[in-house]
């Protein structure tokens, strides 16, 4: 039972901190500053980006505890203050555990105070870099010594701060297609969002192949390839990679089909929401697979790699 939650509280910290992170960015970013269509008009911002920083914030907790109960062989002697303390004093990932921690509660204070919105979705996005980044020491790249060490650390970072702006915008890309209603200017921003985050998404792309790269090379090695379809961890990054192809599919799709299409209805009402609907079914699989990523990511990164065997 223990590696199963393991894995559940990794999942559920890395969807909690790239929520924050990408979606934040997503709404000082693809939105309008003011006004219809804007942010600050939409009712569920604030709610998103906070409870993905609690959620972020209880997850982390809730792991610690679990690694210092690992560390101690028990639950009871895990939940001492002593273990506790030697855990998030004696790791790495600890003190990592206890930034991300803090972080995220910062964040979820000040998401909902701060004024006007956009402070409040900066500060979404500048803590939200921060606990993506934390995941670093939480992974195999913290493991890694020397100067590859360094460089593996670095790759692990980048890598995680493209999937959270991706994956991010995601979320927020849905729950917007999922209103009920809009108006012409909502439906209008919609278009721009969609449109003008894609060339954001194409450096997102390129940041996740180069980074996806360098952390294979490290932890997969040529000597070692076969160890793809001949080991857990192997498998489990090659069904990694075959959905993110997927996602590139969809995205791909939707930003030179379905964006253009939405474009095209905006002066012809009857149209608008067959071209809505369609984005609608297409971003939401596209998260899904999103999703499903991060759950093979926080599965596979408690295995060991190929290059370790």
């Amino acid at each position: 039972m223990i590696e199963p939650a393991f894995i559940v509280l990794r999942l559920l910290q890395y969807a909690g901190a790239m929520i924050l992170l990408g979606s934040s960015l997503f709404f000082i970013r693809a939105l309008p500053l003011s006004g219809g269509g804007s942010a600050e008009q939409i009712p569920w911002a604030r709610k998103l980006l906070s409870g993905s920083a609690a959620l972020l914030s209880i997850s982390t907790l809730l792991w610690i505890a679990g690694q210092a109960s690992l560390l101690a062989g028990s639950v009871a002697e895990g939940l001492t203050p002593e273990t506790l303390i030697a855990v998030v004093t004696g790791f790495d990932l600890g003190k990592a555990a206890v930034v991300r921690a803090a972080v995220a509660g910062l964040a979820m204070i000040l998401v909902l105070s701060l004024r006007p919105a956009r402070a409040a979705w900066l500060a979404g996005v500048l803590l939200g870099l921060v606990a993506t980044a934390s995941f670093a020491w939480m992974g195999h790249g913290a493991a890694t010594e020397g100067q590859l060490g360094l460089v593996h650390l670095a790759s692990d970072i980048v890598h995680s701060w493209a999937a959270a702006i991706w994956i991010g915008a995601l979320v927020a890309f849905l729950l917007l297609l999922l209103a009920r209603t809009r108006s012409a200017e909502t439906t209008t921003a919609l278009h721009r969002a969609l449109h003008g985050f894609s060339g954001l998404g194409t450096l997102l792309v390129i940041a996740l192949v180069l980074t996806g790269l360098v952390n294979s090379a490290i932890l997969v090695g040529v000597q070692t390839v076969e160890g793809l379809w001949t080991t857990p961890y192997g498998r489990l990054l090659s069904l990694k990679l075959l959905l993110f192809v997927g996602m590139l599919g969809l995205a791909a799709k939707n930003r030179y089909r379905l964006t253009p299409a939405l474009g095209a209805a905006l002066d012809t009402p009857a149209m608008q929401g067959a071209a809505i609907a369609a984005l609608r079914r297409s971003v939401f699989v596209e998260t899904v697979l999103g999703l499903a990523v991060l759950a093979l990511v926080a599965w596979f990164g408690t295995l060991p790699p190929p290059s370790a065997h």
